[in-house]
């Protein structure tokens, strides 16, 4: 791996921690494809990571209880040809779907009042639309 994956901040993806596995991909690539493991599959234990502060993690592990299988969240790539391109797809995809599941809760909305002009504008504009309606009918002009 080129470089560290970033999750946020000064939080990386620890190489030791990640699990790697191969096999052969479908798709493009013809005879190749059969004769090679391009298709990866990186594993990565949510539950027993040191890597993550605590906080984060509870985090992810709530996020993402529907996407892990004994605390392991799992992804597979197998869009490229090649092995490394496939890793790297890969690595970034885990470091993303752990940045967005480890990011704060957003902000409560504060609610917010109408104001009285907006409204009374409304429900002037809607009496005009009615008037323009009822001078369509027929009535009256027999």
């Amino acid at each position: 791996m080129p470089a560290p994956y970033v999750i946020r901040g000064s939080v990386f993806l620890p190489e030791a921690e990640l699990m790697w596995r191969f096999s052969r991909s479908s798709g493009p690539g013809g005879q190749h494809v059969n004769t090679t493991d391009s298709q990866v599959e990186l594993r990565f234990d949510l539950a027993r990571t040191e890597a993550l502060p605590s906080v984060w993690k509870e985090r992810a592990l709530e996020r993402l209880a529907g996407r892990l299988v004994d605390g392991v969240v799992t992804v597979r790539a197998s869009e490229h040809r090649s092995q490394w391109r496939n890793r790297e797809t890969a690595a970034v995809r885990l470091a993303s779907l752990l940045a967005e599941a480890t990011a704060p809760p957003p902000k409560p909305r504060r609610p917010t009042r109408i104001p009285r002009g907006i409204n009374e504008r409304r429900l002037r504009e809607k009496k005009q639309r009615s008037d323009v309606k009822r001078g369509r009918t027929g009535r009256g002009w027999t």
